[in-house]
């Protein structure tokens, strides 16, 4: 993570202190020092702060965390790159992003991890934490060296971009990665239920001409691995979820006690395939938008516990990219700075889950599925990492072009009305995001 600017004595009062991980809620202060949280309670003293921030009326949560993000660099840098993807980070209330291997070239070996690492160090806005890959080039035909990119610091394991098609391929997968003690990420995509597929299967795909892609495409892998995985043991997180179906798989693997998690992404909890009439390429997903009923059981999912992590599959790529035709555009969306008030809208006003709880998804569950609650993330305690989360709930904004600090703008949300937003993201006590209304309430 970037050095610079400094830490300062900080002080953030009057707010609501979720800490879901210690079951705190209560309107206290936060105070930073040195890097590190040095105080929380009731009316600390401001004698020693540099700054004090009036959090009245906000939520002040644990860094939030995203563990499913594609920064593209190496190799890809013409459409994000480290810098650039955790600066949309922090502007999204994020200060942990967890990045996918499907780089160029791919992060296949412990040098891999190691560089990329090195390299968030020198520029990033957040934390960086790698995920590498679980065959070699992402091919799918050998091993990549797991135990060694877990030695050199990789926090996961995953092909995802490509699902690892040979069951006997994905067995030995899983068993190397529960010896390194990490959970495997799958992009569920069963590949020859999907060669030619743009979309999803259905009404929408007939009417525009495009290949269909089922459910059971997703459906099959998350069967086929949980069924593999029964004699090994491994953690085992199912990427994006998109199919209803899914998560009936998974909630009953978790009621037989399998170590089976997944995850939703805002566009999944929100958009169906209608959107991509007229051939809207910003709707263009990987895994699809599906239908009604799809973002119905989902929500359901995530009210009963059966998905366990909010992600963003934050995907960006060029507006050149997604002028192509519908079937030679790209698959994916950019999300980090929308994705707090997508999931609000989507599970807090509705009234499927609380405050506390989309906090928990955001927070201490990403930090669980990633080895980082060791390193004191994921939640808000004295002496731990000064990493921090100001959030107004009820701001309301547009989101555009101008809102994006990435270098894309891929997402078929510009132009939307959102409520809801980061004010000040705060990253090992430095104050990395401040907005202009922060703490300025009407």
């Amino acid at each position: 993570m970037n050095a610079h600017p400094a830490a300062e004595p900080l002080l953030i009062i009057n707010g609501r202190v979720l800490d879901p991980a210690s079951g705190r809620d209560e309107t206290a202060d936060v105070a930073i020092e040195g890097g590190t949280v040095r105080a929380i309670g009731p009316n600390l003293d401001r004698s020693p702060a540099a700054r004090v921030l009036n959090a009245e009326g906000c939520l002040i949560t644990p860094g939030l965390i995203d563990p499913h993000v594609h920064l593209r660099e190496p190799g890809q840098t013409h459409k994000e790159d480290i810098a650039s993807g955790t600066a949309a980070a922090v502007s999204g209330g994020f200060t942990t992003v967890c990045c996918m291997p499907n780089t160029a070239p791919a992060i296949d070996t412990p040098e891999m991890v190691a560089m990329v690492a090195a390299r968030a160090r020198e520029v990033a806005a957040c934390r960086v934490f790698v995920v590498a890959c679980g065959t070699q080039g992402r091919k799918g035909e050998r091993p990549a060296e797991i135990g060694l990119c877990a030695t050199a610091g990789a926090v996961g394991i995953s092909d995802d971009g490509d699902v690892i098609a040979s069951a006997a391929m994905m067995r030995a997968v899983l068993a190397e990665t529960a010896r390194a003690e990490l959970a495997f990420m799958q992009h569920a995509q069963e590949p020859t239920l999907t060669v030619g597929a743009a979309m999803h299967a259905g009404s929408v795909s007939g009417a525009l001409g495009l290949g269909g892609w089922p459910r059971e495409a997703e459906e099959l892998i998350v069967e086929r691995d949980i069924r593999l995985n029964r004699a090994i043991g491994c953690r085992y997180h199912v990427q994006h979820i998109s199919s209803g179906g899914t998560v009936e798989i998974i909630r009953r693997a978790r009621s037989e006690g399998q170590p089976v998690s997944g995850e939703a992404s805002p566009h999944h909890l929100h958009l169906t395939h209608d959107t991509c009439n007229g051939y809207n390429t910003l709707a263009k997903m990987n895994p699809p938008l599906r239908e009604r009923t799809d973002v119905d059981t989902l929500r359901a999912g995530v009210a009963d516990g059966t998905i366990t992590v909010l992600a963003t599959d934050h995907a960006p790529h060029t507006a050149e990219e997604k002028s192509a035709a519908f079937a030679d555009a790209p698959f994916g969306i950019i999300g980090l700075e929308t994705a707090f008030p997508l999931y609000a809208e989507a599970l807090v006003h509705t009234g499927a889950i609380g405050w506390p709880r989309l906090i928990e998804l955001m927070t201490v569950e990403p930090a669980k599925l990633c080895n980082l609650i060791a390193r004191g993330l994921g939640t808000l305690s004295v002496g731990g990492p000064a990493d921090v989360t100001v959030i107004d709930p009820d701001l309301a904004w547009r989101f555009t072009e101008a809102e994006c600090a990435g270098k894309s703008t891929n997402s078929p949300f510009l132009g939307r009305s959102l409520r809801g937003r980061a004010i000040t993201t705060v990253v090992g006590g430095v104050v990395r995001t401040e907005r202009e209304r922060a703490f300025a309430r009407t």
